[in-house]
């Protein structure tokens, strides 16, 4: 056994519902916010990579 999981994320999920919905042409969403499902884990990285460099920035500021 490898140990590994497989699987689809609830970001994924809803992302392929969504497609689905946008090409059966039950919603007429532009595709950019069908698509944003498929954003959100690399904004939520995004977001906390910037607040551990404003949080560094303001522990080095502080000892100075």
């Amino acid at each position: 056994m490898s140990g590994q999981h497989g699987g689809i994320t609830l970001m994924g999920a809803l992302a392929v519902l969504l497609i689905g919905l946008r090409l059966a042409g039950l919603i007429d969403w532009p595709w950019w916010a069908v698509l944003l499902p498929m954003w959100g884990p690399l904004a939520l990285v995004a977001l906390l990579v910037l607040v551990i460099a404003v949080l560094e920035i303001a522990i080095d500021a502080a000892k100075k």
